[in-house]
């Protein structure tokens, strides 16, 4: 059944006008959103308008609902909060408040409203949206609009986004907001543990969330932090003991701090607060540990927006306008939400009934259940958290004989110690001894191994770059010593973390195999390198920190541009020959074009460039912003486009370069890349366990199957392992990248939104799902 390719261009706005509005708390990237739906909705010819002041704006009508111009919206994809404020709204709740909304909105031609907000804010837009066509009709009949204008504006089109720090909506991922709160508990975090660690305390820091533990739950994974509380899952009776054995076990292991996080609304299995007080009571009573509590607060709503968020509600924002270009009566009122990779449309009700579900559950004691319901990844993150941060006394672990080796293969990339963090301690649980390789394949070679314990990897997830050491020296030379070593060390699987080398490196060992039967074990490769460049996954480990660190240079960047005014900026970004870094952090950052191998470009299009900087130098908007990949042509190289840029701009615009260069590797990791590191490296060791049950035979491991030696990788919205055998055809091995690559669909997006003409292909969007109940099995397949 082959549709049509449906694109973009051919929806027109003409005659609509679309009204924007943030409504209940504040989250970063709303801004963000709200630029998106603004441009895009100018893009197709549509008036828009700010709602000032969320739905009291809309019932006060005035100068709180105003038409908007493309330059509105610039500077504030980097702010955080909404420049268009937000407002709890008693009178929106009345039917006379409505009354006086509907009019006000009819007086402008507005028929099309984007509301971004939390499940409050989308059940008043979806109320509001039901009583339209009657308080249109009461509107007639109080003589306020005559019939034309109830039979022009008869219905009301409501497209969402939820915008909530919480991340507490179903059928979405990540809300927007989400990933911007983690960065700042996440940052918190590390700076108290610099203290904590001087002076031997413990930390109890209580997090945000009343109702939902996603922020308490993720920064506890990616801090490692030693206990923690969420409302969904309270802790079993006599938790107080087992709580002050963790601790004291975890001093006399010689770690010298505690963290523990409360979520605001954690609760036991009476339902029974538990604050953070009360648990430092606790640990001072019992324990007497030297004990503080931090309460961060509003901290975590403030801060200028995490690269994954900008983009997030970028996409989102585009979608929500195609989401009502495209809407007719009948369709229902729908949430423009992320599921894995992939942007998706789910009817507003069903999210929020789903939503009031797992209140429901957590009221009546159902805490399974309300686990369950929020979904695969909260379900995920629960049981990785439980797996890595309680280990078992040695006399209740299994015991299988098998050695399992750990290496760090290629560049250094922020992430890759949470991921040889969670392989080690999951591997141990699982009954394995684990080994540590130092300095990659090379040092494999020279006997640089040895055993790692539980302890060794503590305070792991925070660190950048890679501890074990790290080269980019692949195994053919060596074969002959690492198979010698791999003997010596009785070696039965390998897990290997890192970048293109560590796919080429696993190309020859499961070649050598035929030669050498000490390869004849499984061995999985998890995917780290700031480029992303790897087949078979869409993300790689260290890749979003990298992309932080350049939005936040840029940022900075174009602050400076701003104050001298009429000046371009030609930044040069890393990834090799993948343009994954330039061409996000172009739309992260609001960039004006950003040039990439994987899209040819020519004289002509850098002249339309420097021509179309010269137009925008004449608007309120003077400067600009232009990111350039490494390696996007060995001809017009930063220092050419520079010049190139200088001489044409001469008298318009003056031209400053920057290569940002290795700080692109280095950093804390991101909350992402801590999170992601280490489920997807627990998940690798748990298929390591499973191949060396398969192939162990008659007192060996043996495994020469391609199906033994894979790659795991984050496909559009699961995790999957796949033999590296089958991905060499999906590999441009000259220049280092995947053949296809998920991210070139989102270029049309950066160019739109710096007011580009372009051709956009659509037809991934428009279908509207429904939000999936998933089954206990489905966990395992693992959404991130």
């Amino acid at each position: 059944m082959d549709h049509q390719p449906k694109f973009f261009e051919n929806l027109s706005g003409t005659g609509k006008a679309i009204g924007v509005l943030t409504s209940g708390g504040d989250a970063q990237g709303m801004n963000a959103a709200v630029r998106a739906v603004v441009r895009m909705g100018i893009y197709v010819k549509a008036k828009v308008y700010f709602v000032y002041e969320g739905y009291q704006g809309m019932v006060d009508g005035g100068d709180n609902i105003v038409e908007v111009s493309w330059e509105s919206v610039s500077s504030i994809l980097q702010v955080g909060g909404t420049v268009i404020g937000s407002a709890r709204c008693k009178s929106f709740r009345t039917r006379e408040g409505r009354l006086q909304a509907a009019y006000n909105l009819v007086q402008r031609g507005i028929t099309n409203l984007c509301v971004i907000g939390g499940d409050g804010s989308l059940t008043g837009a979806n109320l509001f949206r039901e009583e339209w066509s009657g308080l249109l009709e009461e509107l007639a009949q109080k003589g306020k609009i005559d019939e034309e204008a109830v039979k022009k504006y008869a219905y009301l089109n409501i497209v969402g986004m939820v915008g909530s720090i919480d991340n507490d909506f179903c059928g979405t991922d990540m809300t927007i907001g989400t990933d911007s709160a983690l960065h700042r508990i996440i940052e918190v975090v590390d700076a108290i543990m610099t203290t904590a660690q001087s002076h031997q305390r413990t930390f109890v820091l209580e997090v945000m969330g009343r109702h939902c533990g996603y922020l308490a739950l993720v920064s506890a994974l990616a801090c490692g932090a030693d206990w923690v509380f969420i409302p969904e899952y309270p802790p079993e009776e006599g938790w107080e003991d087992s709580m002050c054995v963790k601790l004291s076990e975890n001093r006399a292991r010689k770690k010298r701090l505690n963290i523990i996080i409360v979520a605001e609304g954690a609760i036991d299995c009476h339902n029974k607060p538990i604050t953070s007080e009360k648990v430092k009571d606790l640990v001072v009573q019992r324990l007497g540990f030297d004990t503080r509590v931090t309460i961060l607060g509003h901290v975590q709503r403030g801060g200028t927006p995490s690269a994954f968020d900008r983009i997030l509600a970028s996409r989102m924002g585009v979608e929500a306008v195609l989401a009502l270009l495209e809407a007719t009566p009948a369709t229902p009122a729908c949430v423009v939400s992320l599921s894995g990779n992939q942007a998706v449309r789910l009817p507003l009700m069903e999210c929020v009934q789903m939503t009031q579900e797992v209140q429901k559950a957590m009221d009546e004691g159902r805490f399974l259940e309300a686990v369950r319901l929020r979904g695969r990844s909260f379900e995920n993150n629960l049981n990785t958290y439980k797996l890595l941060s309680h280990k078992k006394p040695d006399a209740e672990l299994p015991k299988t004989n098998f050695n399992v080796a750990v290496l760090n293969v290629g560049a250094p990339a922020a992430g890759m110690n949470a991921a040889v963090r969670a392989a080690v301690r999951v591997g141990i649980t699982e009954g394995h001894k684990m080994f540590a390789v130092i300095d990659g394949f090379e040092g494999f070679a020279r006997g640089k191994i040895k055993e790692i314990s539980w302890g060794d990897v503590g305070g792991w997830t925070g660190q950048g770059g890679s501890i074990l050491g790290t080269k980019r020296t692949l195994p053919a030379k060596y074969l002959e010593k690492i198979a010698d070593q791999m003997r010596t060390n009785n070696i039965n699987a390998l897990m290997v973390i890192g970048g293109f080398e560590a796919y080429l490196g696993l190309l020859e060992l499961s070649a050598a195999r035929e030669k050498y039967d000490e390869f004849c074990v499984p061995m999985v490769m998890v995917p780290a390198t700031v480029s992303n460049n790897v087949p078979g996954s869409d993300f790689s480990i260290g890749a979003d920190t990298a992309l932080n660190t350049i939005t936040d240079t840029c940022d900075r960047i174009k602050q400076s541009a701003s104050g001298t005014k009429r000046r371009v900026f030609i930044i040069e970004t890393m990834g090799g020959y993948c343009g994954y870094l330039a061409n996000m952090g172009a739309l992260a950052a609001g960039a004006d074009a950003a040039y990439i191998f994987e899209e040819q470009f020519d004289i002509r299009e850098l002249q339309a460039n420097v021509e179309h900087l010269t137009e925008k130098m004449k608007t309120s908007i003077q400067r600009g912003l232009v990111l350039r990949n490494e390696n996007c042509n060995e001809n017009y190289t930063t220092d050419f486009i520079y010049q190139l840029y200088s001489e044409e701009g001469k008298g318009v615009f003056d031209c400053r370069k920057n290569v940002l260069g290795h700080m692109q590797q280095g950093g804390a990791p991101s909350p992402f890349d801590r999170n992601f590191g280490t489920k997807i490296s627990a998940k690798a060791m748990q298929w390591i366990s499973k191949k060396l049950k398969e192939t162990y035979r008659k007192g060996k491991v043996f495994a020469n199957t391609d199906d033994s030696v894979c790659l795991l990788g984050m496909r559009r919205r699961n995790l999957v392992f796949q033999p590296v055998a089958e991905l060499k055809s999906e590999t441009d091995f000259v220049h280092r990248i995947p053949k296809e690559q998920w991210w070139l669909k989102l270029r049309p997006l950066m160019k739109i939104l710096a007011k580009y003409k372009t051709s956009y292909d659509v037809s991934d969007s428009g279908q509207l799902e429904h939000v999936a109940m998933h089954s206990p099995k489905e966990a395992e397949t693992g959404a991130i």
